[in-house]
């Protein structure tokens, strides 16, 4: 009579040692979701219901609040925070569904690549925002702005 033996499977690899990426960028998914969902919420609220709602939303209601550096760096903390979550998030697609190699890595430099630009220009335009510019024509200008 034979023994049938099971058969074996390869040891375990040893675990590296040092920073875990993987366990960062999911803690970063679950903090940044619960930090956005406060922040959109609130984004929403002010927008929406305060005041006199959706129809007062125009170029004098952005410039308005963005005169205020508390709504500056909201904005640019939702700006921030979506950013590099939904970058986190595609991030993990594509290790999902691609090979390790040159097509992962010319996706995730894509990926980083687009983020980065998007966060710098969104960054610029909110704390750059003039609603009043030097040397404008009156009749351009919005009504909030003094007169030249």
């Amino acid at each position: 009579m034979s023994v049938i033996e099971a058969p074996r499977s390869q040891a375990r690899p040893a675990r590296k040692r040092g920073l875990n990426l993987e366990k960062w960028g999911w803690i970063y998914m679950r903090a940044s979701g619960v930090v956005l969902l406060v922040l959109i919420f609130g984004h929403l609220f002010v927008n929406l219901l305060v005041g006199e709602g959706v129809k007062a939303i125009d170029f004098g209601f952005v410039g308005g609040k963005w005169a205020d550096p508390f709504w500056q760096w909201w904005d640019v903390a939702m700006l921030w925070l979506a950013l590099i979550h939904g970058a986190n998030g595609m991030r993990t697609i594509v290790n999902d569904y691609t090979n390790p190699g040159t097509t992962q890595k010319v996706l995730k430099g894509a990926l980083f690549l687009a983020a980065t630009v998007l966060i710098v220009l969104g960054t610029l335009v909110v704390f750059t925002f003039d609603p009043c510019p030097a040397g404008s024509p009156a009749d351009l200008l919005p009504s909030f702005c003094p007169a030249a």
